[in-house]
């Protein structure tokens, strides 16, 4: 790797910390104050542009219709979300297929979402769109590979899964790897040339092209999974089921009014419904060859 090259990296990487810096010192924002009645919905950070301008219409979309205040909060990470789902600080959170599967004896399935019609996603291998050879993710032996966070299936598990089904063994094929902590900057260090080789979320790179194509432009997608269960919104076991079933209600029918397909357009998503776990025993099975090791 060029001297160039590694400055550029270096550089780069102290942006991704000092994001995440600055996350960690809000850590209290967003959250209700305590005694306040309403619902606290964990999120990591939106593919959006305007996910400020956004959420705040979504908070005041699910608002109206549950009649209480609800507060998006946002963190860096899916174990931040996680964690505060767990410890009683949200009242449910838009997590990966992964954590979900890792914690559901915790965790109660809310809605999962509909993205071309379907309850499914793909994880997207992706190179810069300047590299016209690679043709799998063995052909980026000795690169520098991105993944977007350790607790996404997309963005972590299924590559790593897909190297050890080949016989090999992750954490030594790459000359480098590192966590982008968002896909959105997984597609950026690919495109600016920072990573040779990354993982991200199918959806993510699609709304992208459709909303920020400039970026998706500097990535070729090499290779695509096979569907896994879409990201759901899940809330602990212990919510009362009266407001399980009442956000359950808000969410399934945004698709019936104006005001929440317009939302759903924006997410790029045609709607949500109940969902089963049965979307996620593809998850399942890679989290256990993950554990065995194969």
């Amino acid at each position: 790797m060029g001297s160039f090259t590694r400055r550029k990296m270096i550089a780069w990487q102290k942006v991704l910390i000092g994001v995440w810096l600055i996350s960690g010192l809000l850590v209290a924002e967003g959250l209700l104050a305590d005694g306040e009645e309403g619902y606290r919905i964990g999120l990591t950070p939106v593919i959006l542009t305007d996910q400020t301008s956004f959420l705040k219409r979504w908070e005041a979309y699910l608002a109206h219709h549950l009649k209480t205040p609800v507060k998006f909060v946002q963190r860096q990470t899916y174990k931040e979300v996680t964690d505060l789902l767990l410890d009683g600080d949200l009242d449910a959170a838009w997590l990966c297929g992964y954590p979900y599967v890792r914690n559901r004896e915790k965790l109660k399935l809310l809605g999962v979402p509909l993205f071309n019609g379907n309850p499914f996603y793909r994880s997207y291998l992706i190179v810069p769109s300047s590299d016209t050879a690679t043709g799998d993710v063995e052909d980026l032996q000795r690169k520098v590979f991105v993944y977007s966070d350790p607790d996404s299936n997309s963005g972590y598990l299924y590559p790593q899964v897909r190297l050890l089904k080949k016989g090999i063994e992750p954490h030594r094929f790459f000359a480098k790897s590192f966590f982008a902590w968002s896909h959105r900057d997984v597609v950026k260090a690919v495109s600016d040339g920072i990573a040779q080789g990354g993982a991200v979320d199918g959806y993510v790179w699609e709304t992208l092209s459709r909303h920020d194509p400039t970026l998706t432009a500097g990535t070729r997608v090499v290779m695509k999974s096979e569907q896994f269960g879409f990201p759901p919104l899940v809330t602990r076991q212990d919510i009362s089921p009266a407001l399980f079933i009442a956000l359950q209600k808000a969410l399934l029918d945004m698709s019936s009014t104006a005001a929440g397909r317009e939302l759903l357009d924006q997410m790029n998503l045609d709607g949500f419904i109940e969902g089963n776990d049965l979307l996620y025993e593809g998850i399942v099975e890679s989290v256990k060859l993950l554990d065995n090791g194969l």
